[in-house]
């Protein structure tokens, strides 16, 4: 094997161990380079990645921010709105569904609630905000003895198989359909304080039993699809049949709760993991909404009482049919053009 002397050191190698030693000059500075670009790379990848995880912390940090003033404007929203229907409830003498239903459904579109649900949050959320006070009105007519029991005992369980249909039909049915049933109804109504008498009359005397239980069923659903408890049904009935007014309002307030507590827990049920809903929501009732409307509407009331007993009543009937003709417009414009 031939030997090969260093001109530095004077040291001989041999020929591949010369060759070896210049391919290790020749690669050493590659080596060197590319460990340099590992490093470099190394270092951006983990810049990056730390920037990434400031701007995953900066978007939590807002969607957190969003939430806390979307539920700070619905709960102002609801506060405003359970003033104005105390107000309204208390001015017209009439309460539930057919005044709170259409401001709450404006309050829902406001804060962002899809057309087709807001419709069921209304309704549910304004069952949910009658409960207590049907409660409270039934004790307080059945103290005083005027509740046609008979009827009561007719109408109970035809009435909760009317709002197990209803809080069904909620559930599969879509938010345009429930409009369509409250433009019906309100048109009714409006007809019917516009130019209806006290003397008007059917009978004397209350149909058969199973008319009645049929009936019961029909107003059990429908009530429960328009969030009221169901006494303008049962009024309508006694007073069209010659029953005196004041038994009527009584029985009507006593088969209050039990339309109002099973549709509530229906349209609770029927909402129950849809999305998109508002928060702290339970199905289709918003509990934010109950708890503020509530109390604010117990307070509102006498405010519209007072201004009622000032004014006439042929003109309040008036003034609440011309509310219900701007529902049906407000309704029939949402049902046009969504």
């Amino acid at each position: 094997m031939t030997a090969t002397a260093d001109p530095v050191n004077s040291t001989l190698f041999t020929a591949n161990e010369f060759t070896r030693g210049v391919k290790r000059k020749a690669i050493a500075p590659i080596s060197f380079q590319s460990n340099c670009f590992s490093r470099s790379y190394g270092l951006k990848h983990q810049w990056l990645k730390n920037k990434e995880q400031i701007f995953a912390r900066n978007r939590k940090s807002n969607q957190n921010l969003m939430e806390i003033e979307n539920t700070l404007v619905l709960v102002t929203i609801l506060a405003l709105s359970g003033i104005g229907s105390g107000f309204v409830s208390g001015l017209l003498g009439i309460g539930g569904g057919s005044v709170l239903v259409p401001i709450l459904f404006e309050v829902f579109g406001i804060i962002g609630v899809a057309d087709q649900l807001r419709i069921h949050l209304a309704i549910g959320t304004s069952t949910a905000v009658i409960v207590p006070t049907t409660i409270m009105s039934a004790f307080s007519h059945n103290a005083r003895g005027a509740v046609d029991a008979n009827l009561v005992k007719n109408l109970s369980l035809p009435l909760v198989l009317g709002v197990f249909i209803g809080a069904i039909i909620a559930k599969y049915s879509q938010g345009d359909a429930l409009i369509i049933v409250w433009i019906v109804f309100a048109s009714f109504m409006a007809f019917y304080f516009a130019f209806g008498k006290e003397s008007w009359r059917l009978s004397g005397s209350l149909p058969h039993r199973y008319i009645l239980r049929l009936y019961g069923t029909f107003v059990g659903g429908l009530s429960t699809l328009l969030s009221i408890g169901g006494g303008v049904f049962v009024t309508s009935l006694m007073t069209l049949y010659g029953r005196p007014i004041q038994s009527a309002i009584a029985t009507a307030a006593t088969v209050g709760p039990i339309i109002t507590i099973p549709a509530m827990i229906g349209f609770i049920w029927a909402g129950w993991n849809v999305p998109g809903l508002p928060p702290y929501s339970l199905g289709f009732v918003s509990v934010v909404g109950a708890a503020i409307i509530i109390p604010l509407s117990v307070l509102s009331a006498p405010l519209g009482v007072r201004l009622a007993h000032a004014m006439d009543k042929s003109k309040l009937k008036l003034l609440f049919a011309l509310y219900l003709v701007l529902v049906v417009l407000r309704f029939s414009w949402n049902l046009i053009y969504s």
